[in-house]
């Protein structure tokens, strides 16, 4: 079984294209913010909200997407960024 099929089960339930919000925490530095930020299309609608301490940026991301399969191709593209949590 694979590290995203809970989700993808769970996204089939739904109608498709759909808006979806993704929420990301990074180590707060322009290089991590820009991969991050880099996953999503011109039009997504992206915050940010720094920590209190500074050291971290916890990063939402609501986009128009087609399909479950094009979710989970986020979240794998995200994993390879290192430091990043998926929420």
């Amino acid at each position: 079984m694979g590290t995203f099929d809970a989700l993808k089960a769970q996204l089939e339930l739904q109608e498709w294209p759909n808006i979806y919000l993704f929420k990301f925490i990074v180590p707060n530095d322009n290089h991590h913010l820009a991969q991050v930020t880099a996953l999503f299309d011109i039009n997504s609608e992206i915050s940010y909200h720094h920590s209190g301490s500074g050291k971290y940026v916890s990063l939402s991301a609501k986009e128009v997407m087609l399909s479950p399969d094009d979710i989970i191709a986020v979240y794998e593209r995200a994993a390879l960024i290192p430091g990043i949590i998926s929420l």
